[in-house]
């Protein structure tokens, strides 16, 4: 295989001569290409969309292996499939198509993240656990979900859209008994109250201790399916509780709570070796 410059500027390649800016061009086109795709999926991660994807994807492979062995009927069928799955895929993914046109619209698909973030996620956490110790000492029964890299668009569509900034004056006065929002859980997206009131999935593992209730079910539920970590508080006993990766960690002390929630939302923070020294807490799992 000869690949290499020519006289006249172009590119040697197996199949013939490409011109320099050519071959830079299908380069700079591939990577392109390749980013918006990825952008796309980072999009959609963590919402239905992902399921119905990879059955878009199995129709196309069993499109391609019907071809191969000769299944003119399976072939067929799927070609009728492939042919009306443009509509179908428009009908099916409009939430996703909208939203990404609204990021589209205000500029934020391709933005990174600002350069304050780690600022911003240090005052968030300090908003959390605020709101935590005031609702934890009068008994007021709490269920906050702060997302990570899993997206959290469907449970966020669940309940009702505040988008506000994260204040402990805010979710106290969410959870705060007999409000129109104090059902439900509130969840956090990058820093922002996303939404209020939200429907989080019951987890069904057999090892809950049956103490617990509705709310540390949902959170354990929701810690099953994504990587989110959520926290809450008891409305019998007032204790702090945190769920992560499926894991229930109980009875938090203050102490305990501020250390481990900004151990996971705030990875930038560096503890230092006396902090380690001082964690002796054990999480207990599924009670």
């Amino acid at each position: 295989m000869d690949v290499g410059i020519s006289d006249k500027g172009s590119v040697k390649m197996p199949f013939g001569e490409l011109p320099v800016i050519d071959y830079l061009t299908k380069i700079v086109d591939i990577l392109v290409v390749w980013y918006v795709i990825y952008k796309l999926i980072m999009m959609i991660r963590g919402t239905k969309a992902v399921q119905l994807l990879k059955g878009i994807i199995l129709i196309i492979l069993v499109r391609i292996v019907s071809n191969f062995l000769g299944l003119t009927t399976l072939q067929w069928l799927m070609d009728q499939a492939i042919i009306w799955g443009f509509l179908a895929i428009i009908i099916i993914f409009q939430p996703e198509l909208r939203r990404a046109l609204e990021q589209i619209g205000r500029g934020k698909l391709f933005s990174r993240s600002s350069v304050n973030e780690d600022e911003e996620q240090v005052k968030m956490v300090e908003a959390i656990i605020k709101a935590t110790e005031y609702m934890a000492k009068r008994r007021i029964g709490a269920l906050i979900s702060v997302e990570r890299e899993t997206g959290m668009g469907d449970y966020i569509e669940t309940g009702i859209i505040l988008n506000a900034r994260v204040s402990s004056e805010l979710l106290i006065n969410i959870f705060i008994p007999n409000t129109p929002l104090h059902d439900g859980a509130v969840i956090i997206q990058k820093n922002h109250v996303a939404a209020a009131a939200c429907y989080l999935p019951l987890s069904e593992s057999p090892f809950i201790s049956k103490e617990l209730g509705t709310r540390h079910r949902a959170a354990l539920g929701i810690s099953e399916v994504t990587d989110s970590v959520t926290v809450v508080v008891s409305e019998e006993t007032g204790s702090v509780s945190i769920t992560k990766n499926g894991e229930l960690h109980r009875d938090l002390t203050p102490e305990q709570f501020r250390e481990l929630l900004t151990k996971e939302l705030v990875p930038a923070t560096k503890t230092k070796a006396t902090s380690s020294s001082r964690w002796q807490w054990r999480g207990k799992k599924h009670g």
